[in-house]
């Protein structure tokens, strides 16, 4: 259907109450619908486009983008949910819409906001006058846990500590915005943005290609060329650093680095070597001069900051302050963060700039001064009492946070008396009613309370501000229920213009020169999840194809008690295989081992590899609650098999071949030669049952090629010569270590200096060996030995680029 034919059908669509019918909130300010309950004007087109379209239509739109998000596997991590704490991505569908003449007022008020921080941080860090003029006071700085007294007087090496940056924001009644908080330390969600946005634009790709919408691809894309400009050294690099997987928004790490096409770092992988940062890769320590940081500060040096941390990296501090690195944002920076600061900026932003606040933040009372906490006491009932030091939001801090107005008898005096005797730990702060905006419930719509987190990010040429970005929404009225971690939702937010906007993407000008990547930046800890997960696919498979024709022979016998069979449940129990159970745990084990080694290095996973991956093991696990052993189990290995050669073969034909694709070819190939090896060394066995030859040619997937190759049946000599020593068989021993010789050849070679390194000694002595055999020597000690030789492969190829 044609685009004029869409909208002719959109037009002749039965107009529905979805518009009409919502109602906002009495005394609460709306992001739709003004005060008179009109149509805000960039809402107008919106939303008589979403009315035409009906709620059937729009729930199953919103069904697609719900799909798209699980599909991608985008997820966000809950702490304290019982089972598994990964949350599907709850998106609110409808995004929230402002127009680009309001977003031009609230881009000026942050920027005025991130260069007076920059001032604030570089004073605290540095000569301390605030404190000496009296704006600051001493001890609301050195209280705080966010204050790094071992970054004192230190400079950052890239001039400034602010390089990326978030502000909450929040509508008030009268309809003006208002700062809630600032982020500082390391702003989490821009990735999360981007997700929104493409999930947002699956839905309603109609509606937001007849509106101007401001893209976002341009913002990352200058401050991509920021980051790559801040390093000084041709062969140095920028990364990310994240916790880890188990962090709350890693995905949202692995998307950007992909996105960006930077490496993601864990503290493990990173070194300080006479004073400088270096990443531990397979081409030996390259260093790091420009680092992302998604941890907290704290947590980054375990030396010099927090010794429980098992996340970070020692000496990390030793070489900020040699300035060989420039972070992103400055270690110690995340004190600007502290809720009691909020009382004091209006008067630093008037001493130091000359001006007021162009964007204010919510009214705020350090109790630590007398005026302010009799101020406090004296309006207790439209105060929210605070920890003073507290970096979250009132209404996200796990009830850390009172409304005075709720408290009364005992409990209010005991408040009271708190905020008389220790008011320097405590803020006051005006009572916040969020604006609200819509959100799909059930087919219609209804209001729910938002904030707005708003990106910056430093570029050469100044400050650039994300034209839109991520909204939290409420799961219901209650504030509270606005945090992820409460079952909250995330909305896209459109900056609308009246006028075209430009088509911005990540891609370089034409006539911008490039430059390709230079090869050997790969991470040790990556190469080894990269070759684990390649031996824990093979190993799957391996462990498949043994049931398939274990089952298939239990369906066509119905005796388990078969020699044939008995001698496989034997050989596979030590393997923590039970052949019996359709699905064994074991099986599910190397499959949830393969996911698991895969997360570790998901910035380097295609969207599809991962997909298949996900969808692989979901169907196991569905497979293990109802799949019964014989015919039903023999369907079930078979479309696992599939699902494992689509999986491998979307990696083998779109993997870039860098070191990244060598170390996982490397993996399959040793887990599938030391299989075969053992397999054989079992079946071919002078008292091996009757049909463990013509089974061992089903496992090795060799059947038809042992019938075109030999001419007669299947005896033991000739199957040993076809799994074990013919070059051209692509599931022989011999054809395994072929391509296990060629591929560790041309590894990156950080010590040998040209020399064969011990790995490549190793593989190239077992393929001579072997070449130079003939049938009649394969014994099944021989073979037993070998598959002992082959897995010792990996002990010296550890040594070599993993240590």
């Amino acid at each position: 259907m044609t685009t004029i034919e869409q909208k002719k059908k959109r037009s002749a669509a039965p107009v529905s109450d979805l518009i009409s019918g919502y109602r906002s909130i009495s005394g609460v300010a709306d992001e739709m619908v003004d005060s008179s309950g009109g149509i805000r004007p960039a809402w107008q087109h919106f939303a008589s486009a979403i009315e035409r379209l009906g709620p059937d239509e729009l729930s199953a739109r919103f069904g697609r983008a719900d799909q798209y998000l699980r599909d991608a596997g985008v997820y966000y991590r809950v702490y304290d949910r019982p089972g598994t704490n990964e949350r599907e991505w709850p998106l609110a569908h409808i995004p929230l819409l402002i127009e680009d003449v309001e977003w031009d007022a609230i881009s000026a008020g942050l920027v005025q906001r991130a260069d007076l921080f920059e001032q604030i941080v570089s004073d605290i860090y540095g000569s301390n006058d605030l404190v000496a003029r009296g704006l600051l006071p001493p001890g609301l700085i050195a209280s705080s846990p966010e204050y790094l007294r071992p970054l004192a007087g230190q400079k950052p090496a890239s001039g400034h500590f602010l390089h990326f940056c978030a502000f909450e924001l929040g509508r008030g009644p009268d309809g003006r915005w208002w700062v809630l908080g600032d982020r500082m330390q390391a702003p989490s969600g821009a990735g999360f943005a981007l997700e929104n946005r493409v999930a947002t634009t699956r839905a309603l790709s109609d509606i937001y290609g007849e509106m101007h919408v401001h893209r976002l691809a341009g913002f990352f894309r200058r401050f991509r060329d920021a980051l790559a400009g801040m390093t000084d050294d041709p062969a140095s690099r920028a990364a990310i650093l994240t916790p880890g997987p188990l962090n709350e928004t890693y995905f949202e790490h692995a998307y950007i680095a992909r996105y960006l096409g930077v490496m993601l770092l864990e503290g493990e992988d990173l070194t300080v070597t006479e004073g400088r940062l270096m990443v531990r890769t397979v081409s030996g320590l390259k260093p790091i001069s420009v680092l992302w940081r998604r941890m907290d500060a704290s947590f980054t040096d375990p030396l010099e900051l927090n010794g429980a941390s098992r996340i970070g990296t020692p000496g990390m501090v030793e070489a900020v302050r040699n300035g060989s690195v420039s972070m992103v944002n400055a270690l110690g920076s995340g004190v600007m963060e502290t809720r009691a600061f909020l009382a004091f900026l209006p008067a630093i932003s008037r001493v130091l700039t000359g001006n007021d606040l162009l964007l204010p933040n919510i009214a705020t009372w350090w109790c630590g001064q007398e005026n302010a906490r009799r101020h406090v006491e004296e309006n207790f009932d439209r105060m929210m009492i605070g920890p003073a030091q507290s970096t979250r939001l009132p209404f996200e801090d796990d009830g850390a946070t009172i409304v005075g107005a709720s408290l009364n008898g005992a409990d209010r005096d005991a408040l009271l008396d708190r905020i008389a005797s220790e008011g320097h730990t405590l803020v006051g702060q005006e009572a916040v009613r969020l604006s609200t905006t819509p959100v799909h419930v059930d087919g219609k719509l209804e209001p729910r309370p938002a904030i707005l987190r708003v990106y910056l990010a430093r570029t050469p040429e100044g400050w650039t501000v994300m034209p839109g970005g991520f909204a939290r929404v409420g799961l219901t009225l209650d504030t509270a229920a606005i945090t992820m971690q409460r079952g909250g939702q995330a909305a896209d937010v459109w900056v609308v213009s009246k006028a075209r906007v430009e088509r911005e993407t990540l891609l370089p000008d034409e006539q911008e020169a490039f430059a390709r990547s230079r090869p050997g930046t790969l991470p040790s800890r990556a190469a080894e999840n990269l070759t684990w997960l390649g031996r824990y696919i093979e190993r799957s498979e391996d462990t498949v194809r043994i049931l398939r024709a274990y089952h298939a022979r239990l369906a066509e016998t119905s005796d388990p008690d078969l020699p044939l069979l008995a001698d496989m449940r034997d050989y596979l129990e030590p393997l923590g295989i039970e052949a019996d159970s359709a699905i064994p745990a074991g099986l599910i084990a190397h499959l949830d081992s393969a996911v698991y080694s895969a997360g570790q290095v998901r910035d380097r996973f295609s969207p599809d590899g991962w997909l298949a991956l996900r969808d692989l093991s979901k169907t196991v696990h569905q497979f293990a609650e109802t799949i019964a052993p014989g015919d039903d189990a023999v369907r079930a290995m078979t479309i696992i098999l599939r699902k494992l050669a689509g999986f491998s073969g979307l990696l083998h034909e779109n993997m870039y071949r860098f070191a990244g694709w060598r170390f996982l070819e490397i993996g399959r190939r040793l887990e599938r030669a030391i299989q075969i090896a053992r397999t054989l060394s079992r079946l071919t066995a002078p008292g091996a049952p009757d049909g463990a030859l013509d089974m061992m040619l089903e496992i090795g997937d060799s059947v038809l090629t042992h019938r075109r190759q030999y001419t007669v049946r299947s005896g033991q000599q000739s199957v040993i010569d076809l799994l074990a020593l013919d070059p051209l068989n692509p599931r022989s021993i011999i054809f395994q270590l072929d391509r296990l010789k060629n591929e560790i050849e041309n590894l990156p070679d950080p010590t040998n200096d040209g020399y064969l390194s011990a790995v490549a000694k190793d593989v190239l002595l077992l393929h001579t060996k072997l070449a130079i055999r003939e049938p009649a020597d394969m014994t099944p000690e021989l073979l037993s030995s070998l598959a002992i030789d082959i897995a010792s492969l990996y002990e010296n190829l550890s040594k070599s680029y993993f240590g």
